[in-house]
């Protein structure tokens, strides 16, 4: 897949709320510094955390290794919301009715406390009370959707059935959610963000978080020097630690996302289709118009020879529902999904101050805010009624037990095809291609950039060992196995991992 290819997609390469906000700038670690509480990630989970332990009085340090809101929060389509798609039997099946009913109450009270820190702080984020549906786009999921809408109705969700959702195409029927919202994130956050500093309290950029060491207080090595904390939060959206093992029991997708101009009259909505994948809608008002974000094709990450694909049938999807005026941005996102389908908050096994939160499953402005409610309690002391639902260290055997074991069991394949295959001889590549294979009697992922320059990286994911992947679209190497991403040049894009892959020399020229 070449260069050229690439240029063909529509639309500019970026996400349209960091498009429409400006850039940060944070200073980074200077100096050994202590606070109370560390937290690790500059996105929601991590923003908000920090913002409620500093109303309450403690002292804490934001870490983020670039600049924060723009990772995976910043790549969100930010819908405000307790609908997550076909959620609540699950939860009722396998969780029983009490935990269901937690859920729910949980993600519905996230979205009173986003609106009260809106309100509280007179933040300017186009936050408003809206609504959405869960449709069927074929009569085969007529039943499902019928079951989980007896099953959120039954939880005291806000719903009530539809004979079809108010798009333009055809819909079967639809579960309607009152009482959700939606908002620009990163102008709801980087309002938030200006609460820390002062007072003892720091958010440091272009700070890589490295490795957290023992003791009391314990120490977070990063890449600017060290800072002790008495408590640590890991919200790096997948953990850059190991400890609680949950890297064997979550996995990383890729999501796509197109904001387009269309000729339709749409109501400003959100909207997620009962099919899967899913396809979900939503609408955002700007200068020139109502952006329609539409956003899709997820497949696990590392495991897509053709990522620019996937923004082709996105674009097929959305053309076939739309009359497509223009594609003005494209963006991609990365979600944990944990094989319960609740994600992970709180302590981590074998420690009593170090805490975390990951696997929102795509819903991270809920889940995101439930983890600064969950985590600031835990710290503080109080009791949360949310925590023991979304406790990392719990286990359930009919959701997990069977996948725990085929998804170890790919790694494992995964990482031994990698380590055993004899990589293909490089061939020439094309401006703009990029493949593993064997140079100079060496393995190296290559890339051969527009201008025809060489970039080689050794293929082997730093996190785990695992042989990256090229993903075409974004231009990284990504890992199958974990979901580390790294750039054609081999920088650290996304945890896991926290280091770089390695640089590669070669003698050839002509490639």
């Amino acid at each position: 897949m070449t260069g050229d290819i690439q240029h063909e997609l529509a639309g500019k390469a970026e996400s349209l709320w960091i498009a429409t906000t400006h850039d940060t700038g944070f200073p980074s670690l200077q100096e050994n510094i202590s606070v109370d509480v560390a937290v690790l990630g500059g996105g929601i989970a991590g923003i908000t955390s920090a913002v409620f332990l500093k109303e309450a009085g403690l002292t804490v340090a934001v870490v983020e290794a670039k600049r924060i809101v723009k990772g995976v929060t910043g790549h969100t389509t930010a819908h405000i919301s307790s609908a997550h798609n076909l959620i609540y039997r699950h939860l009722i099946d396998h969780f029983g009715r009490d935990d269901a009913k937690l859920y729910a109450d949980a993600n519905q009270e996230a979205i009173e406390r986003i609106a009260r820190l809106v309100d509280k702080n007179n933040i300017d984020c186009d936050f408003r009370r809206t609504s959405e549906y869960i449709y069927a786009e074929s009569r085969e999921e007529l039943d499902k959707l019928k079951s989980e809408y007896e099953a959120a109705k039954s939880l005291g969700l806000p719903v009530s059935s539809a004979d079809a959702a108010p798009v333009p195409f055809k819909t079967y029927g639809a579960i309607h959610y009152q009482n959700q919202a939606q908002f620009h994130p990163r102008k709801y956050l980087l309002a938030l963000s200006q609460l820390i500093p002062g007072k003892g309290s720091y958010i440091f950029e272009n700070t890589r978080a490295l490795d957290v060491e023992g003791g009391k207080p314990r120490r977070i090595k990063t890449d600017k020097g060290y800072l002790t904390a008495k408590n640590i939060i890991i919200a790096t959206h997948y953990p850059i630690l190991n400890q609680g093992l949950l890297f064997m029991r979550m996995e990383p997708y890729r999501s796509y996302v197109l904001g387009l101009r269309v000729a339709d009259e749409i109501q400003e909505e959100m909207f997620d289709s009962s099919e899967e994948p899913s396809h979900y809608i939503r609408t955002h008002s700007t200068p020139a118009g109502p952006l329609v974000i539409v956003g899709g094709e997820d497949h696990p990450t590392g495991h897509e020879a053709n990522t620019i694909g996937r923004y082709k049938r996105l674009e097929q999807y959305a053309r076939a529902r739309f009359r497509v005026e223009s594609i003005d941005y494209r963006w991609s996102t990365q979600d944990n999904y944990s094989f319960d389908k609740v994600p992970f908050i709180g302590r981590l096994s074998g420690s009593k101050h170090l805490y975390v939160a990951t696997a929102f499953k795509g819903w991270g402005m809920t889940h995101g805010t439930i983890a600064g409610m969950i985590l600031s309690d835990m710290i503080l002391g109080i009791s949360n009624p949310y925590q023991e639902l979304y406790d990392p260290g719990r286990f359930k055997p009919m959701t997990t037990a069977k996948k725990l074991v085929t998804q170890n069991v790919h790694i494992a394949e995964t990482l031994i095809k990698g380590r055993l295959s004899k990589p293909e001889r490089l061939t020439r590549l094309g401006a703009g291609e990029a493949r593993v294979a064997e140079i100079d009697d060496k393995e190296a992922g290559v890339y051969k950039d527009e201008k025809g320059n060489i970039h080689a990286v050794s293929p082997v994911c730093t996190h785990m060992g695992c042989i990256v992947s090229w993903n075409n679209a974004e231009r990284s190497w990504d890992c199958p196995c974990h979901g580390s991403r790294f750039g054609f040049d081999g920088e650290v894009i996304h945890s896991p991992t926290v280091k770089n892959l390695e640089k590669e020399e070669f003698k050839t020229r002509k490639i």
